[in-house]
């Protein structure tokens, strides 16, 4: 169903019709939609119609954007039930979490995909595992030998574990709750992950001593379109020199736009000893 059909059910003057929301996220049984401030008294009729067009979902969240370190999501219940705890399905695996204190981006899904393929008898290290967004189908959907998934907020390494325990992957997947720079390997692993944002690039050195020489690394960056791949290629090369090693770009790829004027960008990047 599509913003139409919101329009439809609500009937809303016209100046208040053309700023309900074009979309929202569906994670299990929970609806994660942003509506504009200057239409938020209307945010209770827009979440009963919306459980209206979705009625196996039971509860309505207003997104109001995030806060913290962590980039906690500020979340208000606008409809229907007020528990916020869900289980989100996605290809075969299982998410549990609570949509009130921990973000989900369906618009990784290509790229979870993608990684879910690549990493057969591997050992892969995942830097900023959250929930298990990378490691759970990483250990689903492919044949690593481990994958050491690495989370510091607490909350995040809670759902983690059990992630880990509903999808049935404890043999192959090891949480390590605390700081990546502290906490990740040398030298070990045939593919690291670095699938964060906000300050991936302070970790980038913690990163590339990780892999094996002719290992992989994935590194995502929040970049402004004008330095689209020219910053994150120029950090992994300075980081790489710091840590005396060499590195090929092997692939570059846009995820989607993160902000206005800034870009998800992903380098894919082999990994040598000098």
């Amino acid at each position: 169903m599509t913003s139409t059909n919101l329009r439809d059910i609500l009937r809303l003057p016209p100046d208040e019709a053309k700023m309900l929301p074009r979309g929202w996220q569906i994670l299990g049984t929970v609806i994660l939609v942003s509506i504009p401030d200057a239409l938020g008294h209307r945010a209770n009729v827009i979440g009963d119609a919306l459980l209206a067009m979705y009625p196996r979902c039971s509860t309505v969240l207003w997104n109001r954007g995030v806060t913290g370190r962590f980039r906690e999501p500020i979340c208000e219940v606008i409809a229907g039930m007020p528990e916020t705890e869900t289980t989100h399905k996605e290809h075969g695996c299982y998410f549990r979490l609570d949509p009130c204190k921990i973000m989900f981006s369906q618009g990784n899904l290509v790229e979870r995909t993608r990684m879910s393929a690549l990493c057969d008898d591997e050992v892969v290290l995942d830097m900023f595992a959250g929930i298990g967004y990378f490691s759970i189908r990483i250990a689903v959907r492919s044949r690593p030998k481990k994958v050491i998934a690495i989370e510091l907020n607490p909350t995040s390494y809670q759902y983690l574990t059990e992630n880990v325990r509903i999808n049935k992957v404890g043999g192959v997947v090891l949480p390590v709750h605390g700081d990546c720079e502290l906490k990740a390997p040398e030298n070990v692993v045939d593919r690291v992950i670095m699938g964060y944002l906000d300050v991936t690039h302070k970790q980038l050195i913690s990163g590339i001593c990780a892999v094996r020489s002719g290992g992989i690394m994935h590194y995502h960056e929040g970049t402004p379109e004008a330095l689209t791949y020219q910053r994150p290629i120029r950090r992994i090369k300075d980081a790489a020199q710091a840590c005396g090693r060499s590195v090929d770009i092997i692939g570059r790829r846009t995820v989607k736009k993160y902000a206005p004027g800034v870009l998800h960008v992903v380098i894919d990047v082999k990994i040598y000893d000098a």
